[in-house]
């Protein structure tokens, strides 16, 4: 067997992982959550469950990744006892995977766009009406989005045929400092618009009264929710990170840095958008129009708004890109792990594949727009977006966390020993904690998301808690299902 490619450096391997967990949500949906739930005060909480889920979910996911050195296709069959079925665990990861790519690259396109359409000057002089028609403009085009679509498709392959050190960790990890070099620079010249003052201590001075007002109960969901989504756990996308990486360094301190480097991004996001929107008087709830209508109006307004207008996207685009990179790795690799395909091969069906699994978002918006699958208003970005976020992430979640601490998984002596292999931070979470608490916690956010979902769609919610306790029935299948004679790992 051919030995496993492994990252040049620690700093690589921080930053890909970063640049996995990084995403658009960041950007986005973070500062809106911190404004709305009390600013500092909803931080507080998020950072409490970033220490209390987010972290030691990552942990378990490198730590499954370097132990048994495969994507996740073939992680769980690698390290699971015989007799039992976590394998299928894989499967769940192997379309997980592929779904979110569905409609990722569509996304990361849109951001293509506007940075081309910044850059060149489009958005000069126009009025805000003009602004908004540009989105509508583009999402109503069938040909605009699938262009964008598959340019965002070829760079991020052709990132990734260049190998992982020469391809992968070279240009994500360029791409990532830059992302933070720019969001700095940004964050700096925002702040000097007039009114930016209020919009910072909007954010970042607790307000438990503002907080109150949604009712705590949402705050702390909220929060913890945002921790769990942020950094990208559950389809695998960090285990084949794990497993390109070395036994030098132990992985409790690897998977800290990091959260606080997607953590950075998130907090310095907020210190971009919502002083922006309170500088021009805008709602910072707006969403994503907040990203493709609002704020090209902002940057349309002040002094050599072009140029900051071409920054702002330029980090949203490495960002988006970032993501797209390490997710396609995981895909090359589970081609590598289950037919012994090379890099170049695996690349190669995987950009026809991958292209013509994401034709149907990118026409969802205006060939197929007929097809609204929760009703009125949907378009298939919602469906896929909603068997990912809502239904994989935290199903897959569940799994690994239970794989690494039950006798009939991995076994926690095992997972333990495997996590501590190197210097640094220990592992310092107790076992039943693992084995109980995680899941039970991962286990109402899902559950309250297909409730959430439904009831936001105008759908039954019975249905929505129906669905959702059949999936949770399947999941303890996967991690419970074993034939007698099964011996327990330690």
């Amino acid at each position: 067997m051919d030995k496993r490619e492994q990252f040049g450096s620690r700093l690589g391997f921080i930053l890909v992982s970063a640049g996995c967990a990084v995403g658009l949500g960041n950007i986005w949906k973070f500062p809106y959550m911190a404004g709305q739930y009390g600013g500092a005060a909803f931080i507080l909480i998020y950072l409490a469950f970033l220490v209390l889920l987010g972290i030691p979910v990552m942990v378990a996911e490198f730590t499954v990744g370097r132990g048994s050195q495969k994507s996740i296709v073939k992680a769980f069959e690698t390290l699971e006892p015989k007799g039992t079925k976590w394998h299928n665990a894989g499967y769940l990861g192997f379309v997980g995977n592929y779904m979110l790519m569905m409609f990722y690259t569509t996304v990361a396109g849109w951001i293509l766009f506007y940075l081309y359409k910044t850059v060149i000057g489009t958005f000069n002089s126009m009025t805000p009406d003009e602004v908004g028609g540009v989105f509508g403009a583009m999402v109503s085009s069938g040909s605009t989005l699938v262009f964008w679509m598959v340019l965002a498709v070829l760079i991020s392959f052709g990132v990734c045929v260049l190998g992982l050190k020469n391809g992968v960790e070279k240009i994500t990890s360029v791409m990532m400092v830059c992302l933070l070099v720019l969001m700095v620079i940004v964050a700096a010249r925002v702040l000097m618009l007039p009114g930016a003052k209020e919009g910072l201590k909007y954010y970042l001075i607790p307000d438990f009264a503002r907080a109150a007002s949604q009712g705590w109960g949402n705050v702390i969901f909220g929060a913890m929710s945002q921790a769990f989504f942020t950094l990208s756990l559950g389809i695998g996308s960090m285990m084949v990170m794990g497993s390109y990486l070395g036994k030098d360094r132990s992985i409790t301190g690897e998977a800290i840095n990091v959260t606080i480097c997607d953590t950075f991004v998130a907090i310095t996001a907020g210190l971009i958008v919502i002083p922006a929107c309170f500088a021009f008087g805008v709602d910072v709830g707006a969403g994503p129009s907040l990203i493709f209508i609002i704020l090209p109006n902002i940057f349309n307004t002040i002094s050599g708004g072009q140029l900051w207008g071409s920054l702002f996207f330029a980090f949203m685009a490495f960002a988006a890109l970032s993501t797209v990179i390490a997710v396609f790795e995981n895909i090359i690799a589970f081609a590598m792990d289950l037919w012994g395909w090379s890099r170049q091969k695996a690349v190669a069906v995987n950009i026809v594949l991958v292209i013509v699994l994401s034709l149907p978002c990118a026409l969802g918006f205006n060939v197929l727009s007929g097809f609204v699958p929760f009703g009125p208003g949907s378009v298939i970005l919602d469906l896929e977006d909603f068997i990912v976020s809502t239904t994989l992430l935290p199903l897959g979640s569940m799994i690994v966390m239970s794989f690494c601490s039950q006798k009939y998984g991995w076994g926690w002596d095992n997972f333990l020993k495997e996590a501590n292999t190197g210097m640094g931070i220990k592992f310092m979470y107790p076992r039943a904690y693992v084995m109980y608490v995680i899941p039970a916690i991962v286990a109402v956010i899902f559950v309250k998301g297909y409730y959430d979902f439904f009831l936001g769609q105008g759908m039954n919610t019975n249905v929505g808690l129906g669905l959702a306790i059949a999936l949770l029935a399947v999941t303890g299948y996967i991690m419970f299902g074993r034939k007698k004679e099964t011996i327990p790992n330690a």
